[in-house]
């Protein structure tokens, strides 16, 4: 990953080739057809953050937590190498998680307590056969404890997210940067 002194950015999605617009701008176009309401709603429905450097993901972690705060599952996409692990190293150390922060990768599913006793789980479904996998360790009393839980590769497993989920899809841009869309569903 680049190590560079650009900015977080915060950004509107835009069309390929497309200039991009602020989120006043896309307010004003929206609000034309439809009511303030719904334009609200869709604005507060998803977001989209870029960063450069690794030395940013304590404000990437803040951003994030602060725009999925209702929302207790969180499913990360991404190809191999993307930044899912770091990316829920840094949540868990915004939520002062106090044991070690790795993948579970063999285990598949790791339990983190935070300093104020709350109980985060982290899981990696890459190495799932299929979903009866997931079932049978108990996938979805883990989606029902009222406790966060962050999934990576939760294509393994689509037939059982629950209804209400925050989509975290991080992408590799051509200059090294991260580029991480947040649709909350």
């Amino acid at each position: 990953m680049a190590v560079a002194n650009a900015s977080l950015l915060e950004k509107t999605p835009t069309k390929a080739g497309t200039p991009k617009t602020s989120k006043s701008l896309i307010h004003k176009s929206l609000n034309n057809i439809l009511p303030f309401e719904i334009v609200e709603l869709i604005l507060e429905m998803e977001k989209q953050i870029q960063y450069q450097s690794l030395d940013q993901l304590p404000e990437v972690a803040t951003q994030i937590a602060e725009f999925g705060k209702s929302e207790l599952i969180w499913l990360f996409e991404g190809q191999m190498g993307a930044g899912k692990t770091t990316l829920i190293k840094a949540l868990c150390a915004h939520w002062s998680v106090t044991n070690h922060v790795q993948s579970p990768t063999f285990s598949i599913v790791n339990e983190y307590v935070t300093e104020n006793g709350e109980t985060l789980y982290h899981f990696d479904f890459y190495r799932l056969k299929n979903e009866v996998e997931a079932m049978d360790m108990g996938v979805e009393e883990y989606f029902d404890s009222g406790n966060y839980c962050f999934v990576e590769w939760p294509s393994k497993i689509e037939n059982l997210w629950p209804l209400n989920y925050l989509s975290i899809e991080i992408s590799v841009q051509t200059d090294g940067s991260r580029l991480i869309i947040l649709k909350k569903n």
